[in-house]
């Protein structure tokens, strides 16, 4: 957040009491993006497994005039959920994995041999 530290500006889409999207803005002073990525370096040579290391690439882009960024991210099954009139998005979705397992018994191969 720009003026509250600790906090991310972020909202949600909702439409027909369906969430469609996700959005947030993303840190884009590359003094303090490189500062971060230092800390985060330090953290990592004194241990620290889940830290990262300096992304000098990132920064050097930052830094040449990297426009504000912000993202936000909508997918197509929830876009599918809306038209199809979908409450579930198992009920969308196209990997048969995620799919809701149909609890009717299937035919076992005993019973299609006979």
């Amino acid at each position: 957040h720009r003026s509250k530290p600790g906090m991310t500006e972020r909202f949600e889409l909702f439409v027909l009491k369906r969430e469609l999207c996700n959005a947030y803005t993303e840190l884009n002073n590359p003094v303090v993006q490189r500062q971060r990525f230092e800390d985060q370096a330090r953290a990592k040579s004194e241990g620290d497994l889940e830290a990262m290391y300096i992304d000098t690439d990132f920064c050097t882009a930052m830094e040449h005039g990297l426009p504000p960024t912000a993202g936000w991210g909508m997918g197509i099954d929830r876009m599918t959920m809306l038209l199809a009139g979908k409450h579930n998005i198992k009920e969308v979705l196209l990997f048969p994995a995620m799919k809701p397992e149909d609890n009717s018994e299937a035919p076992s191969e005993e019973k299609k041999s006979q």
